[in-house]
């Protein structure tokens, strides 16, 4: 009997041992064991959406393409072909926010399972380069933590999103507390938008921090301007504007 009380003791020990361990690593970290388990689901995320190579326009889409006569246009469609294609929980593309040594790959989804992968794309909002809101979640605490610090994000910081079809950066506006409810800050303003959401404060689901930051410059991808290339090519004209004449794209 002696011995299964001590037996008893040391697990329990042991145990308390491990859940403060836990709870000071959460603190100044992140939460360790949703991070092992967020490390080998994102090693599990579908890829092919990320690739022209891996997902190839078919012939309609070039002929479509070969058709459109913007740099506007082009990224314009095919940020609708992604649009349609992508399936929950498949990555969309990626975001790098330096400011906080962030850096991600994407995925569709908001839901449970999507968001343990990273950081997800909402689906009731735009894709990058449809002048419309682009909303991405991130956890803050748990499964890798990817949006811990966009307090930290202040106005005139950048924010990249790296689709397949082309480079996004955005300006920081400001952010926002704000009720779980409050669903507008998904709204599109006229103007293409991004819009990061995370829970606030650390450690609870209370609020939610929203930043906002608004579309400074698009940079067509290398894979773009060689699909594009490819599909003017096969119906050339004279006359037909050049996509790889414009390397960037104003913003309104």
């Amino acid at each position: 009997m002696r011995r299964l009380i001590r037996d008893i003791s040391s697990v329990l020990i042991i145990s308390g041992v491990l859940l403060v361990l836990d709870a000071a690593v959460t603190l100044v970290w992140q939460e360790p064991i949703t991070a092992v388990v967020a490390t080998i689901k994102r090693s599990q995320i579908d890829k092919r959406f990320l690739s022209f190579h891996t997902a190839p326009l078919n012939p309609l889409e070039q002929h479509a393409l070969s058709t459109l006569q913007t740099m506007n246009e082009r990224i314009s469609f095919l940020a609708r072909r992604e649009e349609h294609q992508v399936t929950t929980g498949a990555a969309i593309g990626r975001i790098v926010i330096k400011k906080i040594g962030a850096s991600f790959d994407i995925v569709q989804g908001t839901d449970t399972t999507s968001l343990e992968k990273g950081p997800g794309h909402y689906p009731g909002t735009a894709f990058p380069g449809l002048g419309q809101t682009v909303a991405i979640a991130g956890h803050r605490t748990t499964y890798l933590a990817p949006f811990r610090h966009i307090d930290s994000l202040a106005p005139g910081d950048q924010i990249v999103l790296k689709m397949p079809y082309a480079r996004f950066t955005y300006i920081v506006q400001y952010h926002k507390i704000v009720l779980p409810t409050a669903l507008w800050v998904t709204n599109n303003v006229g103007y293409e938008r991004l819009v990061l959401s995370a829970c606030n404060p650390l450690y609870s689901a209370a609020q939610r921090i929203i930043v906002f930051a608004r579309l400074q410059e698009v940079q067509p991808t290398a894979a773009t301007v060689a699909a594009v290339s490819a599909a003017t090519d096969r119906t050339s004209s004279p006359g037909r504007a050049s996509f790889a004449q414009s390397p960037t794209l104003p913003t309104s």
